[in-house]
Formats: structure tokens, sequence, C-alpha cells
């Protein structure tokens, strides 16, 4: 049973993956054939289940994987795992600040951004995602947790090279020049000197958007037991 639910924890990883990454894929034909709209919608109403089932999946089992390692009663470990959670959220932002188009109200738009965020990393939803499951790998340390990770952040890899994919075949060489002057690394392009930060980069960061993330991230770190809670009470 313990080998099951690491297998069963896998196989929704890649299964959310395979349907998240092939409609993000066929994004640009399906909206040819349906509209953006109807097809952002379509991606939602496919993507979403599937990262509900995922995200229950795993905190209800979280603690049923064989324990490779025990962390949790070392000094600074809480600290070092909840600071990087904090930041990995920051992260992984959604990649437009207007959320009307992540709903489909607006119409939706593939962005090519350089600042904030995205000055010290291309594609910081990746670089979120793979802090985040560091942190939850490290302070859990079963084999549940390292398969979730394994899953996502191979999901998230192959995601940033599909992206930068879609990205140069729609806006061609202006999407190379962005792509010299970012990296995907963190702090790559900073470190290399192909991206300057301005003396008032800080600036980038005093918006709205980034002020509720600060508060939501808070808000759901307190709501953690509210939200193991409800996870309990489907019997996945």
């Amino acid at each position: 049973m313990i080998i099951c639910h690491t297998v069963v924890m896998l196989l929704l990883t890649i299964i959310f993956a395979v349907v998240h990454s092939g409609m993000a894929s066929l994004r640009e034909s399906g909206e040819k054939i349906i509209g953006e709209r109807a097809y952002r919608v379509l991606f939602a109403g496919s993507s979403l289940p599937l990262a509900v089932t995922t995200i229950v999946y795993f905190i209800n089992h979280r603690y049923d994987g064989i324990q490779l390692w025990q962390v949790q009663g070392m000094t600074g470990i809480h600290e070092l795992v909840w600071l990087s959670s904090f930041i990995s959220f920051f992260f992984l932002y959604p990649s437009t600040f207007n959320l009307l188009e992540v709903a489909a109200v607006d119409k939706p738009k593939l962005h090519m951004w350089e600042t904030g965020i995205m000055r010290i990393t291309r594609h910081p939803q990746m670089v979120g995602q793979v802090i985040w499951c560091l942190a939850h790998t490290l302070w859990i340390g079963n084999s549940v947790a390292v398969a979730a990770s394994v899953g996502l952040i191979g999901h998230h890899l192959f995601g940033a090279w599909n992206g930068d994919r879609r990205l140069s075949s729609r806006y061609g060489e202006a999407f190379e020049v962005l792509k010299k002057r970012t990296s995907v690394v963190p702090f790559a392009a900073i470190v290399g000197g192909r991206q300057k930060l301005p003396k008032d980069y800080y600036k980038e960061f005093l918006r709205l958007p980034y002020i509720v993330i600060t508060a939501l991230t808070l808000g759901a770190y307190f709501a953690h037991p509210l939200m193991q809670a409800s996870s309990y009470q489907l019997p996945w």
C-alpha cells in the first residue's frame, strides 16, 4: 500500500502534466477552431479538475510513503522551508498581471515581459515550482513527496522549453532578442551582464498584485489546517 501511494502520486502528476502541456501545445491550433476565450475555458476545464485531484491526493497521502529521511526536528529547518515556500509564490504568480485574462474575461494573450521577476528568470513559474517542491520534499522526506516533486519539476522543465518554443514561433526575432537579455537559470543573465537592473528596480515590485500575493501566501500558511480538513473530506 505504501508503494501504491507513491506510484499513484507519480501517475497523477504525469496525467496532469500531459493534459496541461498537451493543451498548451495545441493552443494556437485550438484557438483558430473554437476561439481564444473558448479554448481558455476548455483548457481550464480540463486542467483544473486534474490539478485539484492531484493536490487533494498529495495532502491526504503525503505521509503515507516510505520515509527516506527525517529532519523536521532539526533547528532552522522549519524556518528554511517556510521562507522557501513564501519566496516560491512570488515566482509562481501567473505570467500576466491581468487576472481577467486568466479567467478568460479579457482576451488571453501571450506576453513577453522583461521587467520585475522576469529580469531574474524568464520562467518564474518553473523556478517557483522547483523551490516549492524542494522545500516540501525536504520537510516531508518520503517517497510520496519525492514522486510528486519529480513529476511536477519534470512538467515545469518541459513547460519552460515548450514556452520558449511557442514564443519563438509567434514572435520570431523579437523573442530571440529578449531571450538574449534574459535567462532560465535565476540571476544568470544579470551575473553575465546581459541584463542590467535599473537603480529603482525595487519599484517594479511595488504593485498591487505583489501585495495581494503576499497577503494570500500568508493567509494560505495560516489556513493550512483548514485546507487539510477540507481535503480529508474527500476519501481519495
